[in-house]
């Protein structure tokens, strides 16, 4: 399965193709990746990530596990995190179906998708003439599907609900670093 980042910016699109489950962690991975081997290197000085995306499936409005992948990532990244879903029935509209996926979708057509190889290879072939990028690299991590997060996770998340549909719009900011002694 892919996941895919759409740089809208830089007109340049990163996929990840997993070989296990498509979970909210195989997802929030795939934009570890791209930030550790596109995103960093683009946005030196970033010290914020805004992410559109579908309201539904690994990055769902009400996964939990999202929510959670998302705070160990804004740790790790020590990156704030905000993220803008697309209400519902409107995911046809998001950038990354008509800016990278359709012509990734354009580039394969025909050709027999054989092997992990073979399928890493058509999607990172995909070019365009307003000049679109594709990269992509196998993720061969495992996901386990049915993780169950608790209320105490979600509690201990460093989120803030923006005003207007809080449910869609947050930001995830990473949590103090508590130095000891």
């Amino acid at each position: 399965m892919p996941y895919g980042v759409y740089d809208i910016a830089d007109n340049v699109g990163w996929v990840s193709v997993g070989i296990d489950h498509d979970t909210a962690a195989f997802a929030v991975n795939a934009i570890r990746r791209w930030w550790k081997l596109m995103g960093r290197k683009r946005y030196p000085d970033a010290c914020n990530l805004l992410i559109t995306a579908d309201g539904g499936g690994s990055n769902g409005t009400r996964l939990r596990l999202w929510k959670v992948e998302l705070q160990k990532l804004a740790d790790e990244l020590g990156l704030s995190i905000t993220v803008s879903h697309l209400p519902p029935g409107t995911s046809k509209w998001n950038k990354i179906e008509h800016r990278l996926f359709s012509f990734i979708t354009c580039n394969w057509r025909g050709k027999p998708l054989v092997s992990y190889q073979a399928i890493v290879q058509l999607i990172a072939a995909t070019t365009t003439t307003t000049g679109l990028k594709v990269r992509c690299k196998l993720d061969q991590n495992t996901y386990p599907a049915g993780i169950k997060v608790s209320d105490a996770e979600i509690d201990a998340l460093n989120i803030s609900r923006h005003d207007f549909h809080g449910d869609w719009n947050y930001t995830i900011n990473p949590k103090p670093v508590i130095l000891q002694r």
